[in-house]
């Protein structure tokens, strides 16, 4: 995980390139729709995503004279809508009654979400802490779209400071995250990742399938995984898996600094940290050693 140059004097890294971020909607209670828009200027897709949230906030399934009257579009445009919607698994209709409702999607995203939004919330007085115990930069990762992607980076106290943002995408072979999902995830990612090209990042890199198995092994040995010089030359990241109430794995937690700070071999006291903290809000999801 790359660090960037600074006023305070780090110099000559090279930031990965961040995900594109995008707002918040604020919430809206059950119940309620969402205010009418006019439709002078409204783009296709604002309005159909007006359209799921007020079917999500329905306590019923309404007619399509029922949702045109809501917003100001002709009944063509919103069945249209609706269809695609539909096609999308955004919206069902009711074979019976031909009614629609919110879709089976919504919830499959929203438990796709709760997962890693309860991990990061569990883990945000953790990160602090852990951060001026060990003055290192901490970060959080998540699975997402079967990518390791980074949730929350808090700074470290040193003069480097890390360009990686929330939705950077780390790689499996060449990161501490990568591998603790590899060795404490589903075996696909593993067997995915065996047989996918390994980049080669640096000259520490690991580029061999075998050499990589035993690196997963070890890591699964000892509970924790390190990637010294693996992406950048000069840093090194300590991380350890989070697990949830089911024993799975939802989270990796990691301290990222230079090597002079977490050298290729940790202390003890470094490795205790970050197991240790990461035990701490595997707890807190209601995991059991």
């Amino acid at each position: 995980m790359p660090p960037r140059s600074t006023t305070r004097g780090a110099r000559g890294a090279t930031p990965l390139p961040s995900a594109p971020t995008s707002g918040d909607n604020p919430a809206t209670a059950r119940g309620a729709a969402p205010a009418p828009h006019s439709a002078t200027g409204t783009s296709t897709l604002d309005l159909a995503l007006r359209m799921v949230e007020f079917l999500a906030m329905q306590s019923r399934p309404l007619a399509l004279a029922q949702i045109t009257a809501h917003f100001s579009a002709s009944k063509a445009t919103v069945y249209r809508h609706l269809v695609t919607l539909q096609r999308h698994g955004f919206v069902r209709q009711d074979p019976e009654t031909g009614r629609y409702d919110a879709g089976v999607k919504l919830m499959v995203l929203g438990e796709a979400l709760r997962a890693r939004f309860d991990v990061l919330s569990a883990a945000r007085a953790e990160l602090m802490e852990l951060r001026d115990r060990t003055g290192q930069a901490v970060t959080i990762c998540a699975l997402v779209d079967g990518e390791v992607v980074v949730l929350e980076l808090v700074q470290g106290r040193t003069l480097i400071e890390f360009a990686t943002r929330p939705g950077t995408r780390l790689d499996f072979h060449a990161s501490a995250h990568g591998k603790v999902w590899l060795a404490f995830g589903a075996d696909e990612l593993l067997a995915r990742a065996l047989a996918a090209p390994l980049k080669n990042w640096t000259a520490h890199t690991i580029t061999d399938p075998d050499a990589l198995r035993r690196e997963v092994g070890l890591v699964r040995q000892r509970g924790w995984s390190t990637a010294p010089d693996e992406v950048l030359t000069g840093v090194n990241t300590l991380a350890a898996p989070i697990f949830d109430h089911r024993g799975a794995l939802v989270g990796s937690l990691a301290i990222v600094g230079a090597t002079q700070f977490i050298p290729p071999d940790p202390p003890d006291t470094q490795v205790a940290e970050v197991t240790g903290t990461a035990a701490r809000i595997s707890r807190s999801l209601g995991w059991r050693s």
